[in-house]
């Protein structure tokens, strides 16, 4: 009889979590997010490509916005031989619109790897991934959460153009100021 071994992930594997929040300025008024699973974590495998889009043939979670391109962007899980942590890079597959990560812009299939935390923009979506470590390595979770305000400014993390001078104070966010 032979013995399987030790190194199969099972049930009682603690995965790691990418926790994904979704911010979007019209999000109260549009169902953009009506195709995500919210409010669970799902499965998935680290072998397979995370593609976000609009395109739910094509990617492995959609939104209901045509502002998005078909493919927006990919989450790829790896490792390496000095982390024993599952691992993450994002690329932009999007040919005709930016994407950022934490402030620095990747064009067409461009990629970099993923911190712990990350704010990811691209058109008017803000999109904070936090990854909660894990021991198993075949697979992962999602949880999607919607945000009510910018996860940008929960964490201070504005771009240029994002602030608009005042007397007062010298800086304020540009959603507070009125406009012609």
């Amino acid at each position: 009889m032979m013995s399987t071994p030790q190194t199969m992930e099972t049930e009682e594997d603690l995965l790691t979590c990418l926790h994904i929040k979704l911010y979007h300025p019209h999000q109260g008024s549009r169902s953009l997010y009506n195709l995500l699973p919210l409010g669970t974590r799902r499965r998935h495998s680290a072998d397979d490509p995370l593609r976000v889009g609009r395109d739910p043939g094509s990617c492995t979670y959609s939104l209901a916005d045509p502002t998005v391109s078909r493919k927006q962007l990919c989450i790829f899980a790896y490792r390496s031989p000095q982390n024993p942590d599952l691992l993450f890079t994002i690329q932009n597959l999007s040919q005709r619109g930016r994407l950022s990560v934490n402030s620095s812009a990747l064009g067409y299939l461009e990629r970099m790897d993923l911190p712990d935390k990350a704010l990811i923009r691209f058109g008017e979506y803000e999109m904070l991934i936090v990854r909660e470590s894990g021991e198993a390595r075949a697979s992962f979770e999602v949880a999607f959460e919607i945000l009510v305000v910018p996860p940008s400014r929960e964490t201070c993390a504005f771009e240029p153009g994002d602030l608009t001078p005042v007397m007062d104070t010298g800086l304020t966010d540009r959603i507070w100021t009125t406009r012609d």
